[in-house]
């Protein structure tokens, strides 16, 4: 086997296979030889009839699945041979034999790309904050709004109240398809609405009517109704204000707290330490991610990130509850992020590779138990995870990319980010 690899752009090459023509023959007459054991030709008895005749009659279709078969085996030992790692499925371009017998065909492949680490350079800004009283007061009061109930008063409607509507939009004086709706519940200040529509209705009475004069914004997403000027005729059927839920022990037992207030209390720093950690390693971890991706520019598989591609898409499907056989989402959407992903993929691989990075398995079952926090029964959560590969595989792996995020903040200046948990929340 004679084997000759062409570099093309980028990371593709063009692998040429030469297969030696006797070896083939020899596969050939062999399967003709067993075909005529039990061959049925007019004239001759089975197991009687000539090689010539066999090779008339199959010849070309052995042919073609020797030639198929030696491809298949071929191809694996040419990439060893020429030590090649492959990117994703080769395409096959087979030959017709030539005038000398040579048997050949053509892999054209993607494979893998060399990667040279640079020095990493640049700094990484660690998020240092404490969860305050504060922040669990404004944690109290996120919960008594969900709890929050809506009582009827008989005054002008203020911001923050809910009021009843019926409403008419006009257009050239017109009225539009969507632009109407009877008895709608609007919260003012929620911005449901276009701007305008809810600060004028503050001040509004029951019963009372008015007309409120707007426009739609220039990116409105009705595109006939962008820009332009629109008449909303309002009637005011109700006005409730926001009743919240005196914060006692009948209020914490609805979140699970029957010992009480303060037990609530605990409960909710407890959440909210934990939320703060993830936070703050999440923050890190994205600026460790970004500063290895910029500063390490490397060719990608085009096959990867058209796997990359599909799934991000298939995701995104998902989520949007889309049949995922009927709905395709423009490709281009998710090109960049899945670019960037199996690039970061690569580079996370050669750190751990280079620096013989293996995953710390104490680090492990502290994350599991940090998950399993959370649940009723942590024990039982714990025990899922390990006796589950899969899971604890996908727990694995995310350890193993923490210590990457360790070891590049070895690497560049770690600046202490004084900020509040508030602000980190905000921030995403």
């Amino acid at each position: 086997m004679q084997v000759s690899v062409e570099s093309g752009e980028g990371l593709e090459r063009r692998v040429t296979v030469e297969l030696p023509a006797e070896q083939i023959e020899a596969e050939v007459t062999k399967r003709l030889q067993q075909i005529g054991r039990t061959a049925k030709l007019d004239g001759f008895r089975p197991g009687k009839v000539p090689m010539k005749l066999l090779r008339r009659n199959y010849g070309g279709q052995v042919l073609q699945e020797v030639y198929g078969q030696m491809i298949e085996t071929s191809y694996q030992e040419a990439i060893q041979q020429e030590k090649l790692q492959p990117a994703g499925m080769p395409k096959i371009e087979p030959k017709e034999a030539s005038e000398e017998g040579l048997f050949s065909y053509v892999a054209t492949l993607e494979v893998m790309p060399e990667i040279e680490l640079v020095k990493l350079a640049g700094e990484i800004k660690r998020p240092i904050t404490e969860i305050s009283a504060e922040d669990i007061e404004d944690m109290i009061g996120k919960l008594r709004k969900q709890r929050a109930t809506w009582s009827g008063v008989d005054r002008a409607a203020a911001e923050g109240d809910q009021v009843k509507i019926s409403f008419k939009g006009l257009v050239d004086g017109e009225a539009f398809e969507g632009g109407s709706a009877e008895n709608v519940d609007l919260v003012l200040g929620s911005k449901r609405m276009i701007e305008g529509f809810e600060s004028g209705l503050v001040g509004m009475v029951k019963e009372e009517k008015r007309s409120i004069d707007l426009k739609f914004p220039e990116d409105y997403r009705v595109e006939e109704l962008a820009g332009k000027p629109v008449t909303f005729e309002v009637e005011v059927s109700e006005i409730s204000e926001e009743v919240l839920p005196p914060v006692d022990d009948d209020f914490a037992k609805e979140f699970g707290a029957s010992e009480g207030v303060e037990k609530l209390k605990e409960d909710i720093r407890e959440n909210m330490e934990r939320e703060l950690s993830q936070r703050v390693q999440a923050r890190i971890k994205s600026q460790a991610m970004d500063l290895v991706y910029e500063q390490n520019q490397i060719d990608v598989p085009k096959a990867l990130v058209e796997e990359e591609i599909e799934a991000l898409s298939k995701q995104a499907r998902e989520q949007m509850g889309a049949n995922t056989g009927s709905f395709e989402l423009p490709r281009d959407m998710f090109e960049e992020q899945a670019k960037r992903r199996v690039s970061l993929g690569l580079l996370i691989g050669e750190i751990i590779k280079q620096n013989g990075i293996q995953v710390d398995n104490d680090r492990v079952r502290k994350t599991i138990e940090e998950y399993a926090a959370s649940y009723e029964q942590p024990d039982e959560v714990v025990k899922f995870y390990y006796g589950n590969q899969q899971q604890l595989a996908s727990v694995q792996n995310i350890v193993l990319e923490d210590q990457v995020v360790d070891w590049i903040m070895e690497q560049v200046e770690v600046v202490d980010d004084q900020t509040t948990f508030a602000a980190l929340t905000e921030q995403g």
